[in-house]
Order: C-alpha cells, then structure tokens, then sequence
C-alpha cells in the first residue's frame, strides 16, 4: 500500500470417464449498463443462442467478470472449485472498490483508518492523519467477498457450477468452439465428482496464480512470492487495539524482498508474510512475524492457516484469440503493496465489457481485436502504478538501512497523503513540485541517516 510521489511512467507495455455435454439456458434478463458498439460489421452473428462465455475461477475477478457478463445479454457459465475459498490473502480493499462494485457494508469487518509502519528496529510510525473523516481502508475476508460476487452473478443470470477444470481443446477452425473438460461437483456422485465437457465461444481465466487456463494457451510463466498466513483468534482486549488498526512490519527477519502484516478481521486477527526469493524459509519468516507481534497476539489461538502463491508481475502474454486472463491470473499483483484484490474485479470486469460491446450485448461472435480492447485500456489507466511501486520495492525493500529510510520517510505527512491517496482511490497522484523536492532531500537523508547507523552498528559487532 505503500506509493509514494513520484512521477508517472508513461512507458506502456505493447501490447477419461464418460464425457456429457450441457446445454444451458438463456440467461434471465436484466437491466444492464449501456455499452458502446465495437463489433465489426463483418463479424458473424451467433444463431439460435446468445454468445456462450465460459469464466473458469471464482474469486474476485471471476464474479466480477460473470456479473457483467450475464448483465449483458452473455449466456455465462462460471466455473469454481473451491465455493468456500479462504485464500490467504490481507483482505484489504481500497475506498474506490467499496462504491465501484457496489459492496454492502456488512461484509466489510473492520474499516481501517490507522496503520503502523514498524521498521527493522521496531521504530513504529503511526500512518493515517491526513484521512478525512469518510476514508477508511475495508478488511475483508475472501470467502465472504467471493461469495458474495459469485451469488450476485447468478443472480444476474450467471450459471454457477463447484467444478474443476481439467482441460481446455483450442478451437480447430475459426469461430468453431472451446471444449472444456471439467469435474463437476454438483453432480450427487459422491466427493469424487462426475466427468463432463462444454463448449464455450470464448473463455475468461480467472483462475489464479496456478492458472489452467494460462496452461492451455501457453502464457507464459512468471515471478511469483509465496503468502503464508495464519488466522489467530486472541482475546477480545487484546483484539480492542486492532479495532480500526493494520500492522506492517519491515525487516529482513520478516522478509527479504516483501513485509509481514497484521490485519483484523470479524473476531480474529491475519497475521502473515510473504517472499519471492527466500520461498524455502517462509515458515521462519512467519515465525519471526509472530514473534515481532508476540506482546500484542499473546495467548491467542491459530485457527487456520493458509498458503498461496502470488504473482510477483504480469504474464507475457494475456490474450489469445478468444481467451482472456484476469486477476492473478494475467499476474495483476502490485509489487511493493502485494494488493490484488480491487485489480482482479476490475480486470475482470473490463474484459467482460469488451466482450459485451465487442459482441453487440451476445448477439455477435467476438475475436482477439475485441479482447485486446480490454489490455490496451487496462495498460493505459494502471501500468503507470505497476512501475511506480515496482520502483519503490527495488528501492526501499532491498535493505534494512533502506527500509528504516522508508519507515522514518512514513512519518511525514505529505507522504501519507500521497500514498492514501494514491491508493484509496487507485491513481498515481500528481504532486506538489515543491513538496517533490522536499521529499526527495529527505529521502536522500533518510537513506544517509541510515546507512551510517547500519556502519556504526557493524563496528560494534566486530
């Protein structure tokens, strides 16, 4: 979460058993949002149906992309293994997110309007003065988030099925369709699930950093850190002081290359790290997460823990002809920050609406010129804040003289407005020329500072 003012990057990136077919209904009509009308007069109209669209993964990017699909006059089948998902992930949304997708308040657990920044030397600086009286950072937990968006899909008019993909068969003639191979645990076959396939004109992958779809297509690999996070239930004093409080802490016993956290949920509290280069250790990290929250966790009970990989940088490829990739699938995790959770549901939701203008609201087949609509507006509106953070992690993570730098830089005000800004309401926000130049000499200082503390402390260890 941490961006800071620095100019905009204005270099955009150039863009087995017995197989059973569905046939699926017509989605329910629904009041949907105008779309502007991209699809080329030579594009064939689908007969006897509405565009069939297939979205393989059910988390925040699936259901945003599902809801609108099926808004928009798209036959939509949403396929998710795991309808309780409890991906170990902060859960903190932005502002911006809480209105945009029109979220309830009620699965907000807590609203965050105070943060601690805790440096390698356990110097703690309070984060969070410049917020106005309405701001506040939204904790979440997944299952109740991701739930939520799916149910709101189906309700749209989306088909919702618990299954897994196996495989997906790349059409073998222009416009001919996608077979995907897929377990279904609807089916009352017992925990084993039932084999079946479908056919989908295009297909959405929105199936995490272990992507299937991404398989199929060959999209290439990509940098990923690995999240471990344990779910700690601690005594109702102590879970008082994280009433409207997260925890970052900073240190190469925490993490070499990321941060640990601490973030309150409903009645419990998120305690976890994270590493792209030291994977093998993870688990000494967590413990030394602990152990620099220990006064304020003590005695509290580990409920749950959780582990996932999280993509450290977007795919090499995204789009392939009528196949599309969003969320962390396509790799859309910031470095610095490690937040995906809003750019997943607005990716998601952006590749849904260029299929919906690309296809005349279903009634027309779409082709990879429509899909590469989604990942120019995507590349246009936030790749600026991809290298912004990009560049702040290279800078400030790659030590811990650098990173008390940073803690102590958190301190000043005009930082903390930059970066709540920034990332309440998902824009790199322009500075003040003059406030600029102040904040680079006192980086610079703070670097300094540091660096010659980090000197005298190796004089005394030798």
């Amino acid at each position: 979460m941490a961006s800071i003012a620095l100019k905009s990057f204005f270099g955009l990136r150039q863009t087995t058993s017995e197989n059973k077919s569905i046939v699926l209904s017509k989605p329910t009509t629904q009041t949907h949002r105008k779309f502007r009308i991209n699809a080329s007069k030579s594009s064939p109209r689908v007969t006897g149906r509405n565009l069939r669209v297939a979205v393989v993964g059910g988390g925040p990017a699936g259901g945003a992309a599902a809801e609108t699909l099926a808004k928009g006059g798209i036959e939509t089948i949403l396929i998710e293994r795991k309808l309780d998902n409890c991906k170990p992930c902060g859960g903190a949304i932005p502002l911006c997110m809480v209105g945009e997708f029109d979220l309830p308040l009620d699965i907000i657990d807590r609203r965050v309007t105070k943060m601690k920044m805790i440096s390698p030397s356990n110097v703690a600086v309070d984060i969070g003065q410049t917020l106005k009286p309405h701001e506040y950072i939204g904790m979440v937990r997944r299952e109740v988030l991701d739930a939520y968006l799916r149910d709101r899909a189906a309700t749209a008019g989306a088909t919702v099925i618990n299954g897994l993909l196996l495989k997906m068969d790349l059409p073998k003639s222009t416009g001919s369709p996608y077979k995907l191979h897929y377990t279904d645990y609807n089916a009352k076959t017992g925990g084993a699930g039932e084999k079946k396939t479908m056919e989908a004109d295009a297909v959405i992958g929105a199936d995490g950093a272990n992507s299937r779809v991404a398989k199929n297509i060959n999209a290439g690999e990509y940098e990923y850190a690995i999240a471990f996070q344990e779910r700690i239930k601690i005594s109702d004093d102590k879970m008082k002081y994280y009433e409207n409080l997260a925890e970052m802490y900073v240190g190469d016993d925490v993490s070499p290359d990321f941060y640990g956290w601490v973030f309150p949920k409903c009645d419990h509290v998120a305690v976890g790290t994270g590493t792209v280069t030291h994977k093998g250790d993870i688990k000494k990290l967590q413990i030394a997460t602990r152990l620099r929250a220990r006064d304020k966790i003590e005695g509290g009970k580990i409920i749950r823990v959780e582990a996932h990989p999280i993509p450290e940088h977007p795919r090499p490829r995204r789009v392939l002809d009528r196949v599309a990739l969003v969320g962390d699938a396509a790799g859309y995790v910031t470095k610095c920050s490690g937040e995906g959770i809003y750019f997943a549901a607005k990716s998601g939701r952006m590749c849904a609406e260029a299929i919906v203008e690309g296809s005349e609201n279903g009634i027309k087949m779409v082709d990879e010129s429509d899909l590469r609509k989604y990942l120019e507006k995507w590349d246009k509106t936030y790749w600026p804040t991809y290298k912004v953070l990009d560049v702040l992690q290279k800078v400030f993570y790659r030590s811990n003289p650098a990173r008390e730098a940073f803690v102590e830089m958190c301190a000043d005000e005009y930082v903390q407005k930059m970066t709540f800004d920034s990332y309440l309401y998902k824009k790199v926000v322009p500075g003040n020329p003059l406030d600029d130049l102040k904040l680079a000499v006192n980086t610079i200082g703070s670097l300094v500072r540091a660096n010659a503390l980090r000197r005298e402390m190796e004089k005394l260890s030798v």
